[in-house]
């Protein structure tokens, strides 16, 4: 089992995202994704989540909100639960990242971008304010086969 957590920054319509690129055999090679990782010994998901925001782009967030649970099942790991926030105020200068390129991003245009199916389906309920919620995403690969939001299917396509 895998415990992670994943953040959102939001500025001026804008959202900052990492594009994978420097990590070798990296899960998410290519892909335009938030800041995050995997806990570690003793961390709350609220622990984990600014740390890595730390760790990622030298940013200090001041507010945030705690938006979700993800549990994705798939063939090709570990089942894993991702902790997901948003964050709308912080401090601090961005700095280099060491596992790919950091940028902020219209929100309009993040579904322009390679992501996974799965970050669609739950950045579209982001976007919705959709209350606090639990999702299960399930893949095969690099597919998603399914969705189930607050123990119920869901629709996605």
């Amino acid at each position: 089992m895998i415990l992670s957590s994943l953040c959102y920054l939001k500025k001026d319509g804008k959202v900052l995202l990492l594009h994978r690129t420097k990590k070798q055999q990296d899960l998410n090679q290519g892909k335009w994704i938030g800041l995050g990782g995997h806990f570690e010994e003793g961390e709350s998901p609220e622990d984990c989540m600014l740390r890595e925001v730390r760790e990622e782009s030298g940013l200090t967030l001041t507010a945030w909100r705690y938006r979700g649970i993800v549990t994705f099942v798939s063939d090709l790991s570990e089942t894993e639960y991702m902790h997901l926030f948003t964050a709308d105020d912080f401090c601090g200068a961005l700095q280099d990242c060491s596992e790919g390129d950091l940028q902020w991003v219209p929100e309009g245009k993040m579904k322009e971008l390679p992501q996974w199916e799965g970050d669609r389906v739950f950045l579209d309920l982001l976007a919705r304010e959709t209350p606090f919620f639990s999702l299960k995403l399930v893949y095969q690969g690099e597919r998603l086969e399914k969705a189930e939001l607050n123990g119920r299917p869901y629709a996605y396509r």
